[in-house]
C-alpha cells in the first residue's frame, strides 16, 4: 500500500509540475509586431526585409486609399471622392531580436527618402515613401528616425508619416515574387535603378 501511495505521489508531483511548466511563459517565445511601410515596388520592399535577420514574414499589400476590395488593376485608381492606395509591405518582425526604430532604420536605408513622388523609376503618389504609425509611440519614433536621416543626408526628407490603415494583402502573384520570378524581378530591379541609387545616396553614411 505503501508503494502504491509513494508511485502515486511521485506521479502526481511530475504532473502538477508539468502543468506548472506550461503555464509559464516560454523565455525563448517569440512576441511579433509588425510594420506596414511603402517604399515604392512592394516585390523590392519584400525582397529586401526578407534579408533581415529577425524579420519573420513580409507580406505585399495596399493601404492608404478609399478603394474597397483593390486589386492591382484598381488599387491606384482616383476620383471624385476616391483615394488611391499605395504599395506597401507588410513586416511582421520577432522583437526579441529587432524593435521598431531598427526596422524603420533598415527602411529607410533601402530607399530613397528624399523622393516624395515615387520611388526610384515608379512614380506617382501610389509609390510614394510613407510609413503606417499604429500609436504615438510609433509616431514619435517615425519623425525621429525621419530627422535623423535629414541630418545624415543633409536634404529635406519626402517620407510621410500615416495613421494607420487597413492593410489590403496583394495577389497571390506577387507574394514572393522575387523568388517565384527571380529572372524577371532581377532584370526589373536592374532597369529600374534601385540599387544604384540608394548605393549612391547611403554609401559611406554612418
Amino acid at each position: 500500500m505503501k508503494v502504491i501511495l509513494t508511485l502515486f505521489l511521485i506521479v502526481a508531483s511530475i504532473v502538477f509540475t508539468g502543468q506548472l511548466r506550461a503555464a509559464e511563459p516560454s523565455a525563448t517565445a517569440k512576441t511579433t509586431q509588425s510594420a506596414v511601410l511603402a517604399g515604392g515596388c512592394f516585390w523590392c520592399m519584400e525582397s529586401d526585409f526578407d534579408k533581415l535577420d529577425g524579420v519573420i514574414s513580409t507580406t505585399s499589400g495596399y493601404a492608404g486609399g478609399t478603394i474597397t476590395n483593390p486589386t492591382y488593376e484598381t488599387y491606384h485608381d482616383a476620383g471624385d471622392g476616391v483615394i488611391p492606395h499605395i504599395e506597401v509591405v507588410k513586416v511582421a518582425y520577432d522583437t526579441s531580436k529587432l524593435n521598431y526604430a531598427d526596422i524603420l532604420n533598415y527602411y529607410l536605408r533601402h530607399v530613397d527618402p528624399t523622393d516624395g513622388g515615387g520611388q526610384f523609376c515608379d512614380r506617382g503618389p501610389s509609390y510614394r515613401p510613407a510609413i503606417f504609425v499604429q500609436n504615438n509611440a510609433e509616431k514619435e519614433q517615425a519623425q525621429a528616425s525621419l530627422d535623423k536621416a535629414a541630418s545624415l543626408l543633409h536634404q529635406d526628407i519626402k517620407v510621410e508619416i500615416l495613421p494607420d490603415a487597413r492593410f489590403w494583402p496583394a495577389e497571390d502573384y506577387h507574394q514572393d515574387y522575387h523568388l517565384k520570378n527571380a529572372t524577371k524581378y532581377g532584370f526589373y530591379r536592374w532597369k529600374c535603378g534601385r540599387d544604384q541609387r540608394v548605393k549612391d545616396l547611403w554609401d559611406g553614411v554612418k
